[in-house]
C-alpha cells in the first residue's frame, strides 16, 4: 500500500525557498535568525533533498540535548524528517545510539541523533563516518581548543572521510563575541569556504506562514527592553548584561493570606489548594560554601500556571543527618498544608549520590512514597530563557513566604567579566542555590509550559 504525503504545507518565502535552494550547491549552510522564522524546517527540508543522493550511509542530527534533537529536528511540529520521509522511516537503535532508518532512492540510511551541549558529548558519535550533518541551536553545541573533546570539531573530524560532507546548522542569535561566529560561521563568510558557503539571517516577519495576528501574540509575550526580545524578535546578535530576570515584576509575588490562583487579568479567582493538581520538589545541595535550597513547586490544571509554593535554604554547614532531618520536616509540612495534592516527583542535584541515597532511604522509613530522581540539569541557559518567558507570559508565580527565591530571581545578574559567552554570575555573591533547585523542580514540564503558553 503506498503511503501519501500528508503534510499540511503552508507558504515560504522567496528568502526560505533561495536558502533550501542553495543548500544543494554549498557545503556549508546555516540558518539564523529570530524564533518561529522557520529555520529548522527549511533545513530539514534542504536536508532530507540532499540525504536522498547521497553515497554516505550514516548522517549526523544534533541538538543541545538528544531530546531537543528528535524534538526540533525528528519531529519539528510535523514538517521534520520523521513526517517528511513518512512511509519509508522507522526510529530505532544502531549500537545503543538512537536512529531514524531511512529508505531512500539510493538505499537504506541511517541518521544519528546526538546531544551535544555537555563536555563529554563528542563520545556518542564517535566511531562512524558522517556524510551530512543537521544541527538545531549550534551555539548551544559543546566547543572548546580541544579537537579531541569539542563536539562541533569531532563531528568536523568525523566527516573527513564521507563522499560529500555537508552540514546544516540553525541558530537564534547569540553574543556576538561568540566562538561560534569567531571560529565558525563568520570566519568562513570572511576567509571564504571552498565547497561553498550559504548563510541567510531570517527574522520573524520572513515567515509567511504565520499570520499578522499571531506574529503580534508572540511579540507581545517579550519584554522590549530585553536581550530576548533582541534576539529572538529582531533577530539581533547582542551582548548580555545586567539583570537577568528583567520580566520579573512584583505582581509575580502573591501574598500569602489569598491562597488563590491568577487569572489572566491578574485576579484571583478559586483556592490554591484546589487549584493545584501536583507538586513536585527540586534540591540543590551546598558545596564549596554555597547552601542547600529545597523548593516546591505547584501546577494548576493544564499547566496554564505553576507556582513555587514552599521553600527552605539552608545557608549553614550541616552534617548529612541533620540535613536528611530537614528534608523530611520540609515534606511534612508541604504535606500539611497541602494534605490533598501529590507530590510526584524529587529531582536532586545528579553531583551528591551519598546524599540522594540517604534521602531515598529516610522516605521510605517515614512512610513518604515519593520518587526521587536526579535533575535533569539541561544547559543553564536554556533555564534562564524558560523563566525569563514564564514571567513575560504570567505564567509562573511564587508566594511570598519564598523569601530567598524571590531575592534570587531579582539579584541575578550576567557575569560582566566573561565577553565571550552568556553566563549566570556564579562567585558567591549571589544565590545560585535556590534558582537551580526552582530549575530541577520543573526542567521535566518545560516543554510543555512553554507549548500551553
Amino acid at each position: 500500500m503506498k503511503l501519501t504525503q500528508t503534510i499540511n504545507w503552508l507558504p515560504f518565502s522567496n528568502k526560505h525557498v533561495n536558502y533550501i535552494l542553495a543548500c544543494k550547491n554549498n557545503k556549508a549552510n546555516v540558518a539564523e535568525g529570530a524564533v518561529r522564522a522557520a529555520k529548522t524546517i527549511c533545513n530539514c527540508i534542504a536536508f532530507s533533498l540532499c540525504l536522498e543522493y547521497s553515497k554516505d550511509k550514516f548522517h549526523l542530527a544534533s541538538g543541545s540535548t538528544l531530546a531537543n534533537a528528535k524534538l526540533n529536528i525528528g519531529d519539528c511540529n510535523g514538517y521534520g524528517l520523521e513526517h517528511l520521509f513518512r512511509g519509508r522511516c522507522h526510529w530505532g537503535k544502531y549500537k545503543e545510539n538512537d536512529a531514524l532508518f531511512v529508505n531512500t532512492k539510493t538505499g537504506e540510511k541511517i541518521i544519528i541523533f546526538a546531544g551535544g551541549g555537555q563536555a563529554d558529548s563528542y563520545k556518542k558519535i564517535l566511531g562512524n563516518s558522517y556524510g551530512l550533518w543537521i544541527a538545531t541551536e549550534i551555539n548551544e553545541h559543546y566547543d572548546s581548543e580541544d579537537s579531541k573533546e569539542s563536539f562541533i570539531k569531532v563531528a568536523f573530524a568525523r566527516q573527513l572521510a564521507s563522499y560529500n560532507p555537508k552540514w546544516f546548522w540553525d541558530l537564534n542569535p547569540s553574543n556576538p563575541n561568540s566562538s561560534i561566529y569567531t571560529e565558525y560561521i563568520d570566519s568562513w563568510k570572511i576567509k571564504g569556504l571552498i565547497g561553498g558557503y550559504n548563510y541567510q539571517h531570517f527574522n520573524i516577519y520572513d515567515n509567511a506562514a504565520i499570520t499578522e495576528e499571531r506574529k503580534k501574540e508572540i511579540i507581545s509575550q517579550y519584554d522590549i527592553n530585553s536581550i530576548w526580545y533582541q534576539r529572538d524578535i529582531l533577530g539581533l546578535r547582542v551582548v548580555a548584561e545586567g539583570r537577568i530576570y528583567q520580566e520579573f515584576k512584583k505582581y509575580h509575588v502573591i501574598k500569602m493570606p489569598e491562597w488563590n490562583e491568577i487569572d489572566e487579568n491578574g485576579n484571583y479567582t478559586h483556592s490554591l489548594r484546589k487549584a493545584l493538581k501536583f507538586i513536585t520538589i527540586g534540591i540543590d545541595f551546598g558545596g564549596n560554601g554555597s547552601a542547600h535550597s529545597f523548593n516546591a513547586t505547584g501546577f494548576c490544571e493544564g499547566f496554564k500556571k505553576f507556582i513555587t509554593i514552599k521553600q527552605k535554604r539552608i545557608n549553614k554547614r550541616i552534617d548529612d543527618i541533620k540535613l536528611t532531618q530537614e528534608f523530611i520536616k520540609f515534606i511534612k509540612e508541604l504535606k500539611e498544608e497541602y494534605p490533598n495534592v501529590n507530590i510526584v516527583d524529587i529531582r536532586c542535584d545528579s553531583a551528591e549520590q551519598t546524599l540522594i541515597a540517604g534521602f531515598e532511604k529516610a522516605l521510605i522509613e517515614n512512610n513518604l512514597g515519593i520518587p526521587i530522581n536526579n535533575a535533569i540539569k539541561g544547559l543553564i541557559l536554556n533555564r534562564i530563557r524558560f523563566y525569563c518567558k514564564m514571567f513575560s507570559t504570567n505564567k509562573y508565580y511564587i508566594l511570598e513566604c519564598c523569601e530567598d527565591l524571590i531575592n534570587a530571581f531579582n539579584t541575578a545578574i550576567y557575569n560582566p567579566k566573561n565577553k565571550k559567552e552568556d553566563e549566570r554570575l556564579d562567585d558567591g555573591t549571589q544565590d545560585i542555590d535556590s534558582l537551580d533547585a526552582q530549575e530541577y523542580s520543573t526542567e521535566p514540564y518545560m516543554t510543555i509550559l512553554i507549548q500551553t503558553g
